[in-house]
């Protein structure tokens, strides 16, 4: 077993150990195939196969999931998406610079970010349209679709992992000097305990889930100016940070989802 694996490999390959089922890792540990007598399952990435693919690609996709909040009425942070103009105007659609560059009437600046993607890479706060068009640029360098959300300031972040609706692990992102609350950048996971907050986020996450029709999730929950709102959605649950401190909980959930993947009940 390489010595540097991800908590995710690892914790599959504990489960898989403990179940009898013969595990196959490929691809640097990217793409897992677990068989059990006929039962054959894979995990790719970070996901484990539970979520419909709809779901996954709602979730992955952070304009539509913001699109699919606003519909069903749950607080989110608004993301608009801009289309890479390379797709060709009638894919990306006219004015987008223009568009862009409207956004900026926020007083604190916007955020730019990959419409997918994960861990705060590629993310860039701007308040000038220089900065933005550099920012636009190097993410259309590598990416078809981009998202502009209005700066706000995050009093708190707060991540949900759930399992059909059930909060397996609750903690909040310790930021540290950086402006953002990616665990890959600096921020610390602390543990949520009971309280009025665990619950006002815990209900939103799972109201969230519903909206998009996921089944296993973590949903990143953020107050801005007294109010929780959803951030995103996460299908590909990845608990790496948490895992060097907190193993056996993390162990623990992806058992939970293991078990669902293998037809018992969470």
């Amino acid at each position: 077993m390489p010595s540097r694996e991800r908590t995710f490999v690892t914790a599959i390959r504990h489960y898989c150990a403990r179940h009898d089922i013969q595990v196959d890792v490929r691809a640097g540990g990217w793409l897992i195939a677990m068989r059990r007598d006929e039962i054959s399952r894979f995990a790719f990435g970070y996901d484990i196969g539970l979520n419909s693919a709809v779901a996954h690609r709602l979730a992955n996709d952070k304009s539509a999931t913001s699109e699919v909040l606003e519909m069903a009425g749950v607080p989110c942070i608004p993301h608009h998406l801009f289309l890479n103009p390379k797709l060709g105007a009638h894919v990306a659609g006219p004015a987008g610079r223009e568009a862009m560059h409207a956004l900026l009437g926020n007083p604190q600046g916007v955020v730019v970010k990959p419409n997918e993607g994960t861990s705060g890479r590629s993310v860039f706060k701007v308040t000038t349209e220089s900065e933005l068009d550099d920012a636009v640029g190097e993410i259309f360098s590598m990416s078809t679709g981009l998202v502009i959300s209005p700066y706000v300031a995050i009093q708190d972040e707060i991540r949900v992992i759930l399992l059909d609706d059930v909060p397996r692990i609750v903690y909040s992102k310790q930021r540290g000097s950086d402006w953002r609350h990616n665990l890959e950048t600096g921020a610390k996971p602390l543990l949520l305990e009971d309280g009025e907050d665990r619950a006002a986020c815990v209900k939103l996450a799972v109201d969230a889930a519903s909206a998009i029709g996921i089944t296993f999730a973590s949903i990143d929950v953020v107050r801005v100016e007294g109010a929780w709102k959803v951030l995103e959605i996460n299908s590909g649950v990845m608990m790496e940070a948490l895992g060097k401190l907190h193993p056996e909980l993390v162990q623990a959930t992806y058992d939970a989802a293991l078990d669902r993947v293998f037809g018992k009940p969470a």
